[in-house]
């Protein structure tokens, strides 16, 4: 049965009127407060596995509750529940308001219902697609995989989706609500050739019903994971040096988001800590360099028709050819920097308190064609795909795991590597690049953001860039 998925009507079906909001709304501000809000969530979440040529995996999980937040300053007092009865409801505003004894009250205002934009529509909700309809999918993406080379050994599927409602009612009267549909497939794969054994993986995500399995992504889903698989039978390790870096376009966008991303969230700056706090309209970059964070992409898996506090989402310019405009503000950093909120304020659940949290981060084209880049480079490395890293947001040092690359020798790509360290400072890159590709893409994979304990959806991109320096460690053999 088709169900209405109106967030407003969809939480009414849990007793959620706009009585009980202002309700709830009242006794998390009766000590005072400068601001303060409830989140409601319910979300229904699917996953299918297969693995040894056999479904081997599936379950649904259904999540409830609110989280209700109360600020005095920077302070924030918060409290959830997964009961939505009124009498817990209000204890749990209650435990919140305990931290704003000593402000002025200010009763919350009737609510004001916004239309949000929509920029994940879908003809079709998670929830009225049948397991029967899963489980074929990942059994064909199986049979492909083994079917496109004779060394492809053992293959692990995997499709997960997500139906999530959310509600966000606010003390200044916004009530808004939001539908945010979820899928991710991912192709595991291991080949082997005589003693030698390796893997190699590609995952797409977004937010889009099942019309995103189009045969063009599904073939892409197989052939890449199969492909990374067969290339690091042959793939050796580069040199360890100083040398120039070639990032391709895509998932590149990972080393953005790590090494200069997050040290372009406000709270780091707010708190002193971003090597980028005193850095507000000052050239960081080269002129070519123009870095967003947008969450309006359509169907991207980091977009949101509005943060989770209500505030608009939009597509913020960080850095505008080559200086530093803004950082990623939510209500209470925009409330410290005087500035208008950037609807960056995102948290992982109910369960989770409001972080100032990228989208989508990406840079935006520049002028050089990708082969024009590779061929300005006569030794060197071509950075594909990365499996990790790590990055101290205070000085902006980072290490990342190059998983596939190759070789650049005189201007050519050549021969294959794998397992690469990379290590540099954020700022210095930013600093030392030399090109910028007319190539942007942005990366289909499920990327989540880590921070605080608290992980997000998020989406990135990257065109070529190529960079003057950086450090290579070689990888294993």
């Amino acid at each position: 049965m088709v169900q209405n998925h109106s967030p407003r009507h969809w939480f009414s079906q849990f007793g959620i009127t706009d009585e009980l909001i202002r309700s709830v709304l009242s006794e998390a501000t009766r000590h005072g407060a400068d601001d303060a809000d409830l989140y409601f969530e319910h979300s229904i979440s699917t996953a299918v596995g297969l693995s040894d040529r056999q479904v081997n995996r599936a379950h649904t999980t259904i999540d409830l509750g609110m989280g209700v937040r109360v600020v005095l300053g920077d302070q924030v007092g918060y409290a959830f529940t997964e009961d939505l009865r009124p009498s817990s409801l209000r204890k749990a505003a209650a435990t919140a308001s305990e931290i704003a004894r000593h402000a002025s009250a200010h009763p919350p205002v009737g609510p004001c219902k916004l239309v949000l934009p929509d920029y994940y529509p879908v003809s079709r909700h998670w929830s009225d697609v049948d397991l029967s309809e899963r489980v074929p999918l990942v059994r064909k993406w199986e049979a492909a995989a083994f079917d496109r080379d004779p060394r492809v050994h053992k293959v692990q599927v995997s499709l997960a989706d997500t139906d999530k409602h959310v509600l966000i009612a606010r003390a200044d009267g916004t009530v808004v609500g939001d539908y945010r549909p979820m899928t991710r497939a991912f192709l595991s794969i291991t080949a082997v050739d005589g003693d030698t054994r390796e893997s190699g993986a590609y995952n797409v995500a977004a937010r889009q019903d099942l019309s995103y399995y189009d045969e063009a992504r599904q073939q892409r889903l197989v052939e890449h994971s199969v492909d990374r698989a067969l290339r690091s039978l042959d793939a050796g390790s580069p040199p360890a040096g100083e040398m120039p870096v070639v990032l391709a376009a895509g998932s590149s966008g990972i080393l953005l988001h790590e090494a200069i991303g997050h040290g372009m969230e406000a709270d780091f700056n707010r708190k002193a800590i971003s090597i980028y706090s005193d850095k507000m309209d000052k050239r960081i970059a080269p002129d070519d360099v123009t870095i967003v964070d947008d969450g309006t992409l359509p169907g991207a898996r980091g977009s949101i028709n509005c943060d989770d506090e209500a505030s608009p989402t939009e597509k913020t310019v960080l850095v505008d050819r080559g200086t530093l405009r803004s950082y990623l503000h939510d209500r209470i950093s925009a409330r410290h920097y005087g500035v208008d909120p950037t609807g960056s304020g995102r948290r992982e659940s109910f369960r989770h308190p409001v972080l100032p949290r990228m989208r989508a981060t990406y840079m935006e084209a520049g002028s050089h064609s990708p082969q024009d880049i590779i061929r300005s480079v006569k030794k060197g490395l071509y950075c594909e795909t990365f499996a990790n890293g790590s990055v101290q947001i205070g000085a902006g040092d980072f290490a990342f795991y190059v998983r596939h690359g190759y070789l650049i020798e005189d201007g050519k790509l050549t021969q294959p590597v794998k397992d690469v360290n990379l290590i540099g400072n954020g700022p210095k890159v930013l600093e030392s690049i030399e090109m910028v590709g007319d190539d942007l893409e942005i990366d289909e994979g499920g990327w989540t953001c880590g921070k605080d304990g608290q992980g997000v959806p998020v989406s990135q991109g990257m065109p070529t860039v190529k960079v003057a320096n950086l450090s290579v460690g070689g990888g294993r053999q």
